[in-house]
């Protein structure tokens, strides 16, 4: 008996997985925009909700006392914006975004979540103030054949002191492509403190895939 036909998530996601270059992942991505949360959902991708969880648990209560400045860095469709909104959180953040690709911005944009929404390759310096967030978020953009381990550094010049970063690393590249290494670095430079490294299920059914990354700005 033959294997069923790959379904379009699986095909997407494979596709994804193969991406080779910032040009041909924009591409891609704006052609996949309209039906990425179909797919995603379709595989019960968990990543969004589960980074939102990790927020939760690590704001400290003075940050609740205010207006959080969040940045959600590879925003995508504006899975993590909408997760934000229907948390603990809602009404507290103002939230801008980023993203290499228009027709996911397009997506994003109408959520009704973000204040601002921004073009821009993650594998260049990004282009916000030093310190000017209290909490970056980056879900699904640490993965195979997308943005690199230097932008960790990015987040981190970006962040305000005492300000945190959240992000999923694709488990797959943790070690190999250098993103616990630049963590260490980071650590070990004095310029974060790293709250955890633990290993979460990238889908709902899951326990393992991804790497969720917290760190705090000293």
């Amino acid at each position: 008996m033959s294997d069923p036909p790959p379904t379009r998530s699986t095909t997407y996601l494979q596709r994804a997985y193969a991406l080779s270059g910032d040009a041909q992942a924009q591409h891609f991505y704006d052609e996949w925009a309209d039906a990425y949360e179909t797919d995603n959902n379709g595989l019960g991708y968990a990543s969004p909700r589960r980074a939102v969880e990790a927020i939760i648990k690590n704001v400290t209560g003075d940050a609740r006392d205010t207006q959080l400045k969040v940045l959600d860095a590879g925003c995508g469709t504006g899975l993590v914006g909408a997760c934000l909104a229907q948390s603990a959180l809602a009404g507290q953040f103002v939230l801008d975004g980023l993203d290499l690709s228009p027709g996911m911005l397009a997506a994003a944009r109408q959520k009704g979540v973000y204040r601002e929404l921004e073009e821009a390759n993650l594998n260049e310096r990004i282009r916000k103030p030093d310190g000017s967030y209290d909490l970056v978020v980056c879900v699904g953009t640490l993965t195979v054949g997308h943005v690199g381990p230097d932008v960790l550094r990015e987040f981190a010049r970006v962040a305000a002191p005492s300000g945190l970063i959240v992000a999923t690393v694709h488990s797959g590249i943790w070690e190999s492509k250098g993103y616990k290494a630049e963590i260490e670095k980071l650590r070990d430079a004095g310029t974060v403190q790293v709250a955890s490294t633990d290993e979460f299920g990238l889908v709902e059914k899951a326990s393992t895939g991804g790497i969720m990354v917290v760190l705090r700005k000293n």
